[in-house]
């Protein structure tokens, strides 16, 4: 398929800028795939399509306060700093993106802090907004730990057209997060309360727990038109055994797998057997899905309204049928779902 199919005219009004109030209020399109039925309902009946031993799949990864803004040695000059992994923890390294990036240089530092709290030194060029950066730093690594949280802000994507709140601490992290290393929320589990997945449970479904450690790469344009040739950053997962023996019980006992989120998807796709069961692996995946794909673990999803063009639409396309898939986003268009990280959601059953 090419790229141009993927695209579709979206109101600006439509992008969500702030969270609903409650996590589960939000609203929530169900997409029936063998029926072609679309409904219309609140995220909170989720607990409607879905019996005892049910299993839901969740991305745990923790979103860090990933975004810092510092000033250039010198001229004083105002630089974003977006902190994108860890690469060498002892010697305290870095790949960031930094804007605006024709200022930054190789040997440039990097002050960070009312009172340069922090220094860091720009010690090699990856891409054209890419670098390498040594935070210099002698305390311990809790330490160096507190002052990133002090000093950075939570990643709110660029069209979220505002600083970021106190409220965004919270409400811009799953309740079940653990993991840290994201720089963007697995938005699909936003939705997800404390006392929702309580309920769930009561219902007598069970949840499960993967990582994949959301990187700007799944948010990358895509410059091909050709979809098959496009390639996507590799991103860090886990899948551990306990995860491995809950789902595939349930795909034995012909009990349905729902994934949380096209980030979670990513992980399943990554580790599967030739029986079409989930496996224990951790590495680094940069499976990219497009149709036609045949999935192999999960047969529902739960998935947030995308930004036209993007792997995240085009993965949901996969699993929902082109067709189907477009015209449910022409609807939610129509009935003014709210889109993106903050916005509403879908579920393809």
């Amino acid at each position: 398929m090419k790229l141009s199919q993927f695209r579709f005219d979206l109101p600006l009004n439509l992008i969500a800028q702030h969270p609903t109030k409650k996590r589960e209020d939000a609203r929530m399109m169900v997409v029936h795939r063998k029926t072609g039925q679309i409904e219309n309902k609140h995220f909170r009946d989720i607990m409607d399509y879905f019996d005892d031993k049910d299993v839901f799949v969740v991305n745990n990864t923790k979103v860090f306060p990933a975004r810092m803004y510092g000033r250039k040695e010198k001229t004083g000059a105002k630089i974003e700093v977006f902190l994108l992994r860890e690469l060498n923890k002892p010697n305290r390294l870095w790949d960031v993106i930094v804007d605006p990036a024709r200022k930054i240089r190789v040997g440039n530092k990097l002050y960070f802090g009312e009172n340069d709290e922090l220094v860091a030194e720009v010690i090699d060029n990856t891409t054209s907004r890419g670098r390498t950066i040594r935070f210099l730093w002698d305390g311990t690594d809790d330490e160096f730990r507190q002052m990133l949280e002090f000093l950075g802000e939570t990643p709110l994507p660029k069209y979220i057209k505002r600083k970021p709140e106190a409220e965004d601490k919270e409400r811009f992290q799953t309740v079940y997060a653990k993991h840290e290393g994201a720089v963007a929320a697995p938005t699909a589990g936003l939705h997800f309360s404390i006392e929702l997945i309580k309920r769930l449970e009561i219902k007598g479904i069970r949840f499960a727990e993967v990582t994949l450690h959301t990187g700007l790469g799944t948010f990358r344009p895509i410059e091909v038109e050709d979809l098959s040739k496009h390639k996507m950053d590799a991103e860090y997962y886990r899948i551990e055994d306990t995860a491995c023996k809950i789902v595939n019980k349930a795909i034995e006992g012909n009990h349905r797998i729902c994934s949380v989120g096209t980030t979670t998807m990513r992980a399943l796709e990554s580790s599967y057997t030739a029986e079409k069961l989930l496996k224990p692996s951790e590495g680094w995946t940069n499976i990219f899905i497009h149709p036609p794909y045949q999935f192999n673990i999960a047969d529902a999803l739960v998935t947030n309204l995308h930004l036209p063009k993007t792997s995240l639409l085009i993965m949901t396309c996969a699993f929902a049928g082109y067709d189907l898939a477009m015209e449910a986003y022409k609807k939610a268009i129509k009935d003014k779902y709210r889109f993106f990280s903050y916005g509403d959601a879908m579920i393809v059953i």
